[in-house]
């Protein structure tokens, strides 16, 4: 009973905000509007998710113990006015027909609960991209368009030098094609969960490298805290998300969420096991859960 009134008061306010009646003053590019922005203008890309949202309403999230002060600063990163930092953030306010009904349900309900955050810190003299570019296949209803937004979004990294920085387990580009076009790839491992809790290291880490390098971030809320900071330094980075597991469910052709296999390999010798040497070759170094940095 208590859901089926959260679902009522959701639809209540959504209906509020497809009328207008609710002043919407947010406002988000198509996803091809995004990637050109991105490929065209040099841009460093920020994306926020729900989970983000949640950080800066004060809550925890699957991957991320409470933290004040990350929220309070991924706060202050929605609200950027820096040129060269693009900030996208979920297409969900002038409409949400275009997804799947189990998305429209929750994005509903997101907004019921966490629409004063975009309120309160979302600027109306901004044009956010989309931040479904990184969750382009399972959200949509229609999925023909998948394969058109990776071909497009993989032009970005096309002979680059990567540093991909990524939780245990992750494997950005493992076992598919989605990296193959880069001209190198370096790797820093993370903790899988409460990266925030060791982030001095990771950015020192980080800076080591030549701003030549383009770096691809895969980590949570804290993703956002370096993208800015690595930004404010001099490098490019695009906050990618969870754009690798949405490109295995599109080549499963998935009905629904399923488990990756290469997100369970954990470590040197289970990776050694499943034969991923190549990946082993690139990792640059691991930060692990205690601060201590590993190089290989």
């Amino acid at each position: 009973m208590k859901e089926k009134i959260k679902e009522i008061l959701a639809d209540i306010v959504y209906w509020l905000y497809e009328r207008k009646i609710f002043r919407n003053h947010i406002h988000v590019m198509s996803m091809n509007e995004t990637l050109d922005e991105i490929l065209n203008n040099n841009k460093s890309l920020v994306r926020f998710g729900d989970s983000d949202i949640v950080m800066i309403y004060g809550r925890k999230t699957i991957v991320q113990e409470r933290a004040p002060e990350l929220g309070k600063r991924i706060a202050k990163i929605l609200g950027n006015k820096r040129e060269n930092l693009f900030v996208s953030i979920p297409d969900i306010f002038d409409g949400v027909s275009q997804y799947t009904p189990h998305s429209q349900r929750f994005w509903k309900n997101h907004l019921l609960v966490f629409r004063h955050v975009y309120k309160t810190f979302c600027r109306s003299d901004y044009l956010y991209g989309n931040s479904f570019l990184s969750r382009m296949y399972y959200n949509f209803a229609d999925r023909s368009k998948c394969e058109e937004w990776i071909l497009k979004f993989r032009k970005v990294w096309g002979n680059r030098d990567l540093v991909i920085v990524e939780g245990t387990g992750t494997h950005n580009g493992v076992g598919n094609d989605l990296l193959d076009n880069a001209k190198s790839i370096q790797r820093i491992i993370c903790p899988p969960q409460n990266a925030w809790n060791v982030y001095d290291q990771i950015l020192k880490v980080c800076l080591e490298f030549e701003k030549e390098k383009l770096f691809l971030v895969s980590l949570g809320s804290t993703a956002k805290v370096l993208t800015d900071d690595l930004v404010r330094n001099g490098y490019r980075v695009i906050d990618i998300g969870n754009l690798d597991m949405e490109y295995e469910w599109f080549l499963r052709r998935a009905e629904q969420k399923e488990k990756i296999p290469k997100h369970s390999v954990i470590g040197r010798e289970a990776n050694e096991k499943a034969g991923y040497w190549e990946y082993l070759k690139q990792v640059y170094c691991e930060v692990t859960p205690s601060g201590k940095i590993i190089k290989y």
